[in-house]
């Protein structure tokens, strides 16, 4: 009797294709899951390197303020300076200045951040104000030519402030990025610059959380970011004279315009333009005594306080 023949075992092409295709997505939503988790995981490392216990405020965590590069930093205003009623009023005439000069243009800015961070209102406020055209493209939503197009437009600010001894505390990443510190620095210097008709709030500080990554891990440190000082500080960046160039430039210099024989020579010119002669001695002066400083101030003050 003869064996049964041996069947070579049939192949189920469509079952092995469902079974290829069950694996391949069960292993592409398990790669997913573990991507998904990682980030998960670097969230709530910044979160709790952030809300550490020295720090009570919580911050509000977006994924790329966490997903940093070794030695990369991202920086984030913490909540409660952003209710601080003087940043909110320092933002209100901001905004409100940027749409009184771009009105013509029909430019309306809502938010700093959204509306700047691509060069096209910085060009359109910088060729209004300095009364020039600049050499870039209208319009570009590539994000390299959106940063060409600011890299020109902030290579022209510079030119108008860096002669004026401003430090300049942002750069293309950072407005580009909407970061909004950057952004107002910019342009409280700009608003300063040509004399806007506004009044900016005065002492607005806030709180700033920088998070660094170094070797894996996030460190936050919080620091306090001064965005204006006074009116008359920041405008004396712009209305420098003779002595700002001198003690600035050649502090070795003052000792010949503090002789002793320039003061008397000034108590001279006073004492013929019709004023009594100062109570103060010009040594006296020279040496900054506030008292006899203030016997000379005054004595001009009386001469002149009644003259239209």
């Amino acid at each position: 009797m003869s064996a049964a023949p041996v069947r070579s075992p049939t192949l189920r092409p469509h079952r092995m294709k469902k079974e290829e295709s069950f694996l391949g997505k069960l292993g592409g939503t398990l790669a997913r899951k573990k991507k998904a988790k990682e980030v998960s995981d670097l969230q709530e490392e910044g979160k709790n390197a952030i809300n550490a216990p020295m720090n009570p405020s919580t911050v509000d965590i977006h994924p790329e303020d966490t997903l940093l590069e070794e030695n990369e930093e991202r920086t984030m205003i913490d909540p409660n300076s952003k209710e601080d009623p003087k940043f909110k009023e320092l933002i209100k005439v901001l905004i409100d200045w940027i749409n009184d000069v771009l009105v013509e243009e029909r430019i309306i800015v809502k938010q700093l951040e959204e509306d700047l961070y691509d060069g096209q209102v910085l060009q359109k406020l910088l060729e209004k104000l300095a009364d020039r055209k600049l050499n870039v493209a209208e319009v570009t939503q590539s994000e390299i030519g959106q940063k060409q197009k600011l890299q020109t437009v902030l290579e022209a600010v510079h030119d108008l402030l860096r002669p004026h001894g401003w430090t300049i505390k942002w750069n293309v990443d950072s407005i580009h990025g909407k970061n909004l510190i950057s952004i107002l620095h910019l342009l409280v210097a700009l608003a300063m610059h040509f004399r806007a008709p506004i009044r900016l709030p005065e002492h607005v500080s806030v709180q700033v959380v920088v998070v660094r990554k170094r070797e894996g891990l996030l460190q936050t440190t919080h620091v306090s970011e001064e965005l204006t000082t006074t009116t008359e500080m920041m405008m004396g960046r712009f209305e420098r004279d003779a002595f700002d160039t001198l003690f600035d430039h050649a502090p070795d210099k003052l000792s010949v315009v503090k002789k002793v024989h320039n003061v008397s020579f000034a108590f001279e010119l006073m004492q013929d333009g019709g004023l009594k002669k100062p109570k103060a001695r010009p040594e006296d002066v020279v040496n900054l005594d506030l008292k006899s400083t203030l016997r000379v101030l005054y004595n001009l003050f009386t001469k002149y306080k009644n003259v239209e």
